[in-house]
């Protein structure tokens, strides 16, 4: 490119394309002009200022750079690699050794003390010069710089200072490039050009601790590796800005575990990566304590079923649509002692379990639903039907346990049972709302959901073609600490982890107590088995249980102590980074669960 120089402007001078271009890569990157002046540069609508690394430490350990590799803000960094040829680096280390042996001859020879840092430079340059000989070492003239971009002047200053305090951590000196930011900033642009020419000799060693070895980033796919190609964004990287993308369904398993105290954000989390997932037809299920995930499902048209409320019915004899197994209707007859054994309180005795199993069939015969599938889509009986049943047999034991059942079909608690089912869990989307159970009810509730979602995990899988692939299912726990204490939830979340990846389904647990599960060996396999562990910020008082859980450095553990909310680490295997949510402003809008943006939502809708 052809430049011209204009008259000096009241600040400097204004560097311009003599002739614009007008196509090509050049005439889209090149700024539109270029102000030069002795402290920085006015590139476009940025401001940029070059520093010149000077002086370096005498040793060096692997990826000593890092601390700059590493600064958070814009910052392009410049190496530039001219090899000596043997006979010049000989040439010169000659020159060198026999300079610092001439110095402390003289200083000998005048009663002076050795300079030990002249015996220290003779030392290394003999022990140079003996790995140059041997070929065990080469020469390089290496020169680093490094461009700091920033929005206005105030910035770039600021972000100069923190840059030359990053590099002094490495007792690295950096210099600004005054008069010369201009030079500077070509030799930081990828044109393989030092216009500065200040470089310093650094031998093979040396030279190669300085690349990159090290990054806070994940580890890309390896050489000859396919590229990745699914995945939803997680967020930023607050150490690189790089962008933290990650493939759930590529992993050993598609379970994921996300640990926070509360008010971390975890809940804000997991929405984004539902509702990034639905948008590649992931079907999602999600057990809602808490009623968090209703305004999502109202957005994306999912269905939501709040189990407590007037009106909502659950049938517990209920068949899966879909499943026409020959065993499906022995496996609801197991699923219905389950049933009656979480109702009353514990598993009833040999006689009432034999007298409940009579009843079981007999009232699935009165419906006419035998073990023919084809009767399978007439109406199922309901729990009053089964009582009925219990109470009609002349066994003690049936009529006893029909009067503890009395509660559920004609009592207080009848309301969830005594008719058929009210909603159809189906769709993309299906919020189970567990928020306004009784206590008395919120266990046989969570059962009943989580039956039906695993339901809809364990239908046969139907062959893959290309106009019906593989349908991916995420199942989403949250507040699982809930369902840790209850027996039935936790075998659920444990058959879930382990079962979960040959039916293509993963399992998502988010809790806010660690405690409850690190502290149990189900809680503890269902960590064990996730692929994908998300960690937000944690409470001082489990930060050691999960670091120790977890393999956390000293570092990560602080990390997490002082994280914002939506900061953390995502850690995979040996691979961890850290992260911090980013979401658009509708995305914002569907996920948040603070009251004051709550309400303000609310006005505006009413408006």
């Amino acid at each position: 490119m052809n430049w011209r120089l204009p008259g000096p402007t009241a600040r400097g001078r204004t560097v311009a394309a003599a002739l614009p271009p007008t196509g090509g890569v050049a005439g889209v990157v090149a700024p539109a002009s270029v102000e030069v002046t002795p402290r920085f540069l006015r590139v476009g609508d940025g401001y940029a200022a070059t520093l010149v690394v000077t002086g370096y430490p005498a040793e060096v350990g692997p990826g000593w750079l890092e601390p700059l590799l590493a600064w958070p803000g814009r910052l392009d960094l410049a190496l530039h690699i001219d090899p000596l040829p043997a006979t010049v680096a000989a040439s010169r280390l000659r020159t060198q050794r026999a300079r610092l042996e001439s110095s402390r001859r003289a200083g000998s020879e005048k009663g002076k003390l050795s300079d030990p840092y002249v015996e220290a430079a003779a030392e290394d340059a003999a022990d140079l010069a003996q790995r140059l000989a041997r070929g065990a070492a080469k020469l390089f003239r290496v020169g680093l710089y490094l461009t700091v971009h920033a929005r206005t002047e105030a910035e770039l200053l600021e972000a100069c200072a923190q840059v030359k305090a990053a590099a002094a951590s490495t007792l690295l000196e950096a210099q600004p490039a005054t008069w010369r930011h201009l030079a500077g900033w070509t030799t930081t642009l990828p044109l393989a050009t030092d216009s500065l020419r200040m470089p310093r000799t650094m031998d093979t060693q040396a030279l190669a601790a300085a690349f990159p070895l090290a990054s806070p980033d994940l580890p890309a796919p390896l050489p000859g590796d396919p590229p990745v190609c699914g995945g939803v964004l997680y967020g930023v990287n607050p150490a690189s800005n790089g962008i933290v993308w990650w493939d759930r369904w590529s992993q050993e398993n598609y379970n994921s575990v996300v640990l926070a105290r509360s008010g971390a954000g975890k809940s804000y989390f997991v929405k984004l990566e539902v509702l990034r997932n639905l948008y590649q037809g992931v079907q999602v299920a999600i057990v809602d304590p808490e009623d968090e995930y209703s305004r999502l499902a109202d957005t994306v048209g999912g269905t939501v079923v709040r189990l407590g409320m007037p009106g909502v019915k659950i049938n517990p004899l209920d068949l899966p649509v879909g499943d026409h197994r020959p065993d499906v209707l022995t496996r609801r007859g197991l699923f219905l002692h389950t049933v009656i054994s979480v109702l009353v309180g514990h598993p009833p005795p040999p006689a009432e379990r034999a007298a409940l199993d009579r009843a079981i069939l007999a009232v699935y015969r009165r419906a006419g639903i035998t073990a023919d599938p084809h009767t399978h889509t007439r109406p199922a009986p309901l729990l009053r039907d089964l009582v009925g049943c219990l109470e009609a047999d002349p066994e003690p034991g049936a009529t006893q346990l029909a009067a503890r059942l009395a509660p559920w079909v004609h009592g207080s608690f009848a309301d969830l049972f005594n008719g058929p089912t009210t909603h159809t869990p189906i769709g993309h989307l299906v919020v189970w709302s567990l928020r306004h159970l009784p206590d008395e009810l919120r266990t046989i509730g969570t059962l009943l959901a989580l039956d039906h979602i695993w339901r809809q995990v364990d239908l046969p899988r139907q062959p893959r073609t290309v106009a019906t692939p593989s349908v991916r299912r995420l199942v989403v726990v949250d507040e699982a600490w809930l369902l840790m204490r209850d027996g039935e939830g936790a075998r659920f979340l444990f058959r879930m982890s382990k079962a979960g990846r040959k039916r293509f389904a993963g399992l998502t647990v988010v809790t806010q107590d660690v405690a409850d599960v690190l502290g149990t060996d189900l809680g503890q396999a269902v960590v064990s088995n996730a692929a994908t562990q998300v960690l937000l910020k944690q409470a001082p008082q489990a930060i050691d249980a999960v670091g120790d859980a977890f393999g956390l450095t000293g570092g990560e553990r602080r990390l997490l102590l002082a994280a914002r909310p939506g900061q953390g680490l995502l850690i995979c295997g040996v691979a961890r980074t850290g992260f911090e949510s980013i979401s658009s402003e509708q995305e914002h809008a569907v996920c948040t669960t603070t009251p004051a943006e709550l309400a303000d939502h609310d006005e505006e809708e009413q408006l």
